[in-house]
């Protein structure tokens, strides 16, 4: 029999292991749909990876057998809207800059409403450290010029849809079980996919897209949010919020290891700064 000591060691982990594997499948789907830019363009992408994940979802939760309370009806377009707009513009910043510098500017949405909800004199040093990886990163300064700048605002964009989403998600997590996932992919695949078939047209029904784009739904949709929900019902929100806090670092790990993305020094010491604004604020919220 285990003993009670290696039962509490492994109840934390397995939980933060799955956080662990949901944010590697959502990399490396996001450095495979990468490889689909040159064919089907970043908003073809995201049609296929949130069109495919509402089907998929859908057909698995069935959420049209619990009609949602009219109250609830605007905060699901909402959220829905914004997961759809959260994708189109974090495809299209994949598509001009690195993966792991669009990532490291996207969290920086959840982290300011995480900032300015807070009264704590001591997040000022979180915010100094999030602006200064901010600063290295966007192309303000001599020697960054490479980086686009378009690319930059779309991640930006993506930002403050993350923001948004967070909000609103909140407000539908009460729905029963994954019903307001389902519910926000099909809203959010109402935007996106007229959005990539004016893009792409019927090149996105060949099979060997639909292969590719279903193996993205599923790596960056289906599978990372099946393992969230498992491991928000069993960690404290600050040890997940520490943990979620890798992301920029995995998705430049992905970047490298799938589509060879090299970053500068400057831009890991960038990732490296936010990543540690992330966790202190993560943490120190944890504690509040």
């Amino acid at each position: 029999m285990q003993s009670a000591g290696a039962q509490s060691t492994a109840a934390p982990l397995l939980p933060g292991l799955a956080i662990l594997g949901s944010m590697v499948s959502v990399n490396i789907g996001a450095a495979f749909a990468k490889t689909l830019f040159p064919l089907v363009g970043s908003a073809g992408v995201t049609a296929l990876r949130v069109g495919l994940a509402a089907c998929l979802l859908a057909a698995f939760w069935r959420p049209w057998r619990v009609r949602p309370a009219r109250a609830d009806a605007f905060n699901l377009l909402v959220y829905g809207l914004m997961l759809g707009c959260m994708n189109l513009t974090i495809y299209a910043a994949f598509a001009r800059i690195p993966i792991g510098v669009a990532i490291a500017i996207e969290v920086t949405g959840p982290l300011a409403l995480v900032l300015l909800s807070s009264r704590r004199p001591r997040d000022v040093a979180w915010v100094a450290c999030a602006a200064v990886g901010l600063w290295l990163l966007l192309p303000l300064r001599a020697g960054v010029a490479g980086l686009d700048p378009i690319g930059v605002a779309w991640a930006l964009a993506a930002a403050v849809c993350w923001a948004m989403y967070i909000v609103f998600g909140k407000r539908v997590s009460t729905l029963r079980g994954g019903h307001a996932v389902a519910w926000g992919m099909l809203v959010a695949s109402c935007l996106a996919v007229p959005v990539g078939l004016a893009q792409a047209g019927s090149v996105l029904l060949t099979p060997d897209v639909l292969a590719i784009g279903l193996a993205v739904a599923v790596l960056s949709s289906i599978l990372p949010y099946s393992l969230e929900m498992m491991a928000l019902a069993r960690l404290p929100r600050r040890v997940f919020g520490i943990l979620v806090s890798a992301g920029p670092a995995i998705g430049a790990l992905a970047g490298w290891t799938v589509l060879g993305e090299m970053l500068t020094t400057v831009q890991w010491l960038a990732i490296g700064l936010i990543i540690v604004a992330t966790a202190g604020s993560a943490a120190t919220a944890g504690r509040a």
